[in-house]
């Protein structure tokens, strides 16, 4: 469920925003920006709802700041101001959209569906990691092969899955087996560096023709070519 943060000092355009998105969406409420400051600390959401005017600053001027702290969050401005002056600032510290207080609420209903859905897609596409012979979604946890003209689903362990992923989100990049070590397995003392040599080879088993895509460097440890099974 996506969360939604309201920095707003009216109960009125509380009750507004959850008669909208209650149904679909958490949504959560502060009434200044330090309460807002607190909160986004200690949480995660999809979509902030900003006042431009509040009680303890300006929300431009916190928009502003958030942008450069949190480049991919999405936000909404709301104000009773509808002077373009006001949108083009609004604008210009980094809003996504604005919208003019009083407003109705199937046309912010609609505005957030459409933020939302387009974050979902931009989720779903930033999962998805495809090359010719190999395609592994990373929300789903799969992974599938091409064999001859279709592609097939791969069984892994979670801890093979791990791996993959670890590996292609670096093409090229050679991982040595200490990092990979410490990166996947942590601080297990009962685990050793030839431990990955063994997880590995498993993996390149199951890979079957597409084993080479994991390629050994000697002396060092592994680095993803997903062409090397085309050569």
């Amino acid at each position: 469920m996506h969360k939604i943060l309201l920095v707003e000092d009216s109960k009125e355009i509380y009750t507004m925003v959850n008669q909208a998105v209650g149904s679909y969406a958490e949504l959560s409420w502060v009434e200044n920006i330090s309460d807002a400051n607190e909160f986004l600390q200690n949480n995660e959401i999809s979509l902030l709802l900003l006042d431009i005017e509040l009680p303890d600053g300006s929300g431009i001027d916190f928009c502003s700041k958030l942008r450069m702290e949190k480049p991919d969050l999405s936000i909404f401005m709301l104000t009773a101001h509808s002077e373009l002056s006001e949108k083009v600032l609004g604008f210009s510290a980094g809003a996504d959209d604005y919208i003019t207080k009083p407003f109705a609420l199937l046309e912010l209903k609609a505005r957030i569906d459409a933020r939302l859905n387009r974050i979902e897609q931009l989720k779903s596409a930033s999962d998805l990691m495809k090359w010719d012979v190999i395609e592994i979604d990373k929300g789903r946890q799969e992974v599938k092969v091409r064999v001859g003209e279709k592609f097939e689903a791969l069984d892994l362990t979670a801890l093979e899955f791990k791996l993959l992923v670890y590996f292609a989100n670096e093409p090229g990049h050679v991982f040595h087996r200490d990092k990979v070590l410490n990166d996947i397995w942590g601080e297990d003392v009962h685990v050793y560096a030839r431990s990955v040599d063994t997880h590995v080879s498993k993996l390149r088993r199951k890979l079957g023709d597409l084993a080479p895509i994991i390629e050994s460097v000697h002396g060092s440890g592994y680095k993803f070519n997903p062409s090397a099974s085309l050569n």
